[in-house]
């Protein structure tokens, strides 16, 4: 059942559309520095993530894993990952613990990249000795604990049990000798359940905010349910779940932006409103399965090239400095905020212009 499950997870992912929520970016509006006092060559997309050096802060978020037929999707992403230096993230390797016969499907990942950096994931209920041979299991980095409640609440054979999760990624923590970044899956997170996750020691938090890949309507699609229109849109925008969470981080824990980041303006306003990285996960598998490596990497290339230009027209010099570019929130976005008690003024007075 889960191998199939997966399997499904990959072709829906790649069929169905975007939404139907938007994920908020439309209503970041960034402010032109017609000063930047910067030469083309003094930008640096380096950044780094829960003290991990990154070549540059777009990281490949996970999707699938955990059957023989995907081995060759995650065998394509990992020379992907290898070949622009990209940080990469396997799928669930809960079916590697179900069935032995898949941890291929994630060891190929680290034999592919033997010096990249790779993240490990489970779900928020496995066990910190799961956890430990998670990343064993392929020499990881890091490791995502994956929030999703959500969709284990529509998939007819999901979870049902969300008690005790903070007390377990806690332990977790203790258990791992790597970072532990907790990520959610399409629906956001907010900054009272941020606050709660940085007490137990995470390093990062990805935001998995809503208007991407929508995995509510994933399951849906491979039950043939019926769902009411309230549970497809259902979440938190992925530009406001950043806000959000950001205003409350404390010092070393870093943001990952995700859920939604289709173009390079997106991901630069993802680094703007606070993000270390941003992820991205289905355009690129469906690129790659469609265009081929070459095509994909070129394209990534040009994605890179366009955040240094955007970079440079913010008069940011690294990603760390996008982070003091002012924005304007308008539109859902701004109601939204402003409705959760925020200064929205204090975004378009930031002091990194003049």
């Amino acid at each position: 059942m889960r191998k199939s499950r997966k399997l499904d997870h990959l072709r829906y992912a790649l069929t169905l559309a975007d939404g139907p929520t938007t994920t908020g970016f439309e209503d970041i509006k960034l402010i032109h520095n017609c000063l930047p006092e910067l030469d083309w060559g003094d930008i640096d997309l380096s950044s780094s993530l829960a003290g991990l050096p990154l070549r540059h802060p777009v990281i490949v978020n996970a999707i699938t894993g955990g059957t023989e037929e995907v081995t060759r999707v995650n065998a394509a992403l990992a020379d992907f990952a290898r070949r622009t230096g990209t940080a990469m993230a396997v799928g669930s390797q809960y079916a590697a613990f179900e069935y032995p016969e898949v941890k291929e499907s994630y060891k190929i990942v680290r034999k592919i990249n033997p010096d990249g950096i790779v993240f490990a994931n489970l779900g928020a209920n496995a066990t910190p000795e799961q956890a430990r041979l998670a990343v064993e299991m392929i020499g990881a980095n890091a490791i995502q604990i994956h929030l999703n409640a959500a969709q284990e609440i529509i998939m007819a054979e999901g979870e049902r049990r969300f008690t005790g999760y903070l007390e377990n990624i806690a332990a977790i923590v203790a258990a791992v000798t790597v970072p532990v970044i907790a990520k959610e899956v399409g629906c956001g997170i907010a900054r009272e359940q941020a606050t709660q996750l940085t007490l137990t020691g995470v390093r990062a938090i990805d935001v998995g905010g809503a208007g991407g890949t929508n995995f509510i309507a994933i399951e849906a699609a491979r039950t043939a349910a019926t769902l009411a229109d309230d549970f497809l849109v259902w979440g938190i925008p992925t530009a406001v779940s950043a806000i959000e969470v950001a205003s409350v981080l404390p010092k070393g824990v870093d943001l990952i932006v995700s859920g939604g980041i289709r173009t390079p303006a997106a991901a630069v306003k993802g680094l703007v409103i606070g993000g270390t990285a941003v992820g991205i996960a289905s355009p690129l598998i469906k690129m790659l399965t469609e265009q081929g490596m070459e095509q994909t990497v070129a394209w990534f290339e040009r994605f890179l090239t366009d955040m240094k230009r955007l970079l440079l027209l913010l008069g940011a010099r690294t990603v760390g400095e996008c982070a003091a570019a002012p924005f304007v929130v308008t539109g859902f976005s701004r109601e939204w905020l402003e409705c959760r008690g925020f200064d929205i003024k204090r975004y378009g007075q930031r002091k990194k212009h003049g």
